[in-house]
């Protein structure tokens, strides 16, 4: 079988899978998210943080259980490694100093896992499985809580109420979260993956030196790290490591994981407003973003020219052998256009025009199918600028799902998608200006250029993916990526939830023969289209400075 046809039956096999589990897990997460009743575990947490799950909360309270949890999980994570040193399961690791230990809280809490110290060499046990694995879990069920917010803001009129933020989030967390990370892990250690609490051993003797592992609750978090797209790896290797990902087959299933919630969020948001159409037309728009980046990806890593390409098959530099070029363009595609950030391979190694779209992938805003909840919420507010620009092609007052989207909307919508640009060239420009930072830099010139812009890329869009080759454990890359991870997580909520009360308060406007057709596919079209051009006129500059200017050279 050929490599490229290999590729192909890949590809076909996660449509299949995806498809199968598509209607049941919508609907489920829909019924979970509009339930009335608790169980019995969920209500000794509501006690013990002094929460009535039944109290509905209007969007700033709403934004203040958010920041009000982020801020003590980021505060807890912290101090958890400053502490490290004197923890019981530490595996003999010093406290981690104040700047890294600052950057991993943020990278954390922000659901985007940035790692910029080796895992293996860095956290023991107590710290991997009670600080960094709690975070993969709730930092997910927080951006479930506010994607399933703004559904209710298009579900609900008349009121300003969104549901109760401690609900949401305790229930992602135990009925949605838990349980399918748990079947996963099972799977995964099935493949091969490692699940124990074994210490650090010798394995061997290599070239007259010993070579030194520690075991750890792998598997488990390797589970939640992709189904909750969080991506940080228990070992510096991340998802190439075979302790992680053993094979083709775990690797499969680790691009299943980070993709299946959020393509089954469409349904769950089809399920909630009512119209499972309007569910169809986003995972359209999703799945045609996900198929072409997917088929862009391995056409340049598989047709790259030179002697050494076509003995390899292939761009095979920074790939694993037992993944090859397809199961690592694959799952490459899957992580950048999510916020997961896992890697099987590097992607500084990539050819030039194969790194262009895992960083192009990131700052379409990974709404495609993007993070868990980030990328329903995302993807959402681009369908409210398509709709306006719908409406400005045929002078209408635009119109979604019933709502009319006015200046305010459009304010708030507009607000979401020029911070995380903002962030990702302000800090990019600051970086390459100052005598510092680009010290860190392996490479010159286009490439060098594109480590700094994927770093930044990746810490403000809360991916968590690294180009290679940068040095990020400095004061300044520790420092500025923490700011930008947080700033990048936590201010478009604001403007979320913002716009979920702004359209919650209004009352529905009836559907008329001018009405825009939203679940059409002219309008997953449209969007689509919105998304590429208002993507391409903001990063493109950038983008030719770096990755376009190095495939062009190649």
């Amino acid at each position: 079988m050929s490599p490229v046809l290999a590729g192909v039956l890949q590809v076909l096999a996660l449509v299949v899978a995806l498809g199968l589990v598509y209607r049941p897990l919508g609907d489920y997460m829909a019924g979970v998210y509009s339930s009335t009743k608790h169980l019995r575990v969920e209500k000794w947490m509501y006690k013990a943080v002094g929460a009535d799950p039944n109290t509905q909360m209007r969007w700033p309270a709403y934004l203040r259980g958010v920041l009000a949890f982020s801020a003590v999980s980021v505060l807890f994570l912290y101090l958890l490694q400053r502490l490290q040193g004197a923890l019981p399961g530490s595996l003999g690791f010093a406290s981690i100093d104040p700047d890294q230990a600052f950057n991993t809280a943020a990278s954390f809490v922000a659901n985007t896992n940035w790692q910029s110290y080796y895992g293996e060499q860095a956290m023991g046990h107590v710290v991997q499985t009670g600080g960094l694995a709690v975070q993969n879990f709730v930092s997910a069920a927080v951006g479930m809580a506010v994607a399933v917010a703004l559904v209710r803001g298009f579900a609900r009129s008349r009121t300003g109420e969104l549901g109760n933020f401690w609900s949401d989030l305790v229930r992602g967390t135990v009925r949605i979260l838990l349980p399918i990370a748990a079947v996963g892990a099972l799977l995964l250690v099935a493949c091969g993956a490692i699940q124990n609490f074994a210490g650090i051993h010798e394995v061997g003797q290599f070239m007259g030196g010993s070579q030194q592992w520690n075991g750890g609750a792998v598997a488990s978090q390797e589970a939640i790290k992709e189904l909750g797209t969080n991506g940080g790896g228990y070992f510096n290797a991340n998802s190439s490591h075979p302790f992680e990902n053993p094979n083709g087959l775990s690797n499969l299933l680790e691009i299943f994981l980070i993709l299946v919630i959020p393509f089954a969020l469409t349904r769950t948001f089809g399920r909630m407003v009512g119209s499972l159409k309007q569910g169809y037309a986003i995972l359209a728009a999703m799945g045609v973003i996900w198929l072409g980046f997917t088929t862009l990806m391995m056409w340049t890593e598989f047709s790259h020219h030179g002697p050494a390409f076509e003995i390899a098959g292939g761009a095979m530099e920074g790939k694993e052998t037992r993944f090859g070029i397809a199961g690592s363009s694959i799952f490459a595609v899957a992580t950048t256009l999510t916020s997961t950030g896992a890697v099987n391979s590097f992607h500084s190694s990539y050819t030039g025009f194969g790194g262009g779209i895992t960083m192009l992938g990131m700052q379409l805003g990974e709404i495609a199918p993007g993070g868990v909840g980030s990328g329903l919420y995302g993807m959402l507010v681009m369908a409210i600028i398509a709709v306006f620009i719908a409406g400005l092609m045929v002078g209408r007052t635009p119109e979604y799902l019933g709502k009319k989207i006015g200046t305010r909307e459009i304010k708030l919508a507009a607000c979401y998608i020029l911070i995380t640009p903002a962030l990702v060239l302000c800090f990019t420009a600051a970086a390459m200006a100052l005598p510092t930072p680009p010290h860190s830099m392996t490479n010159t010139g286009a490439h060098g250029f594109s480590e700094i812009l994927y770093a930044y890329t990746s810490g403000a869009n809360n991916n968590g993916s690294a180009f290679a080759g940068l040095n990020a454990d400095t004061q300044w890359f520790n420092t500025t990526i923490g700011l930008a991870m947080l700033l990048g997580r936590f201010l478009p909520m604001v403007f979320i939830l913002a716009l979920a009360g702004s359209l919650a308060e209004q009352k529905p406007v009836p559907a008329t023969v001018g009405t825009l057709g939203t679940h059409k596919p002219l309008f997953s079209g449209l969007l689509v289209g919105t998304i590429l051009i208002i993507t391409g006129l903001t990063f493109f500059p950038a983008l030719a400075l770096g990755p376009l200017a190095e495939g062009l050279a190649s």
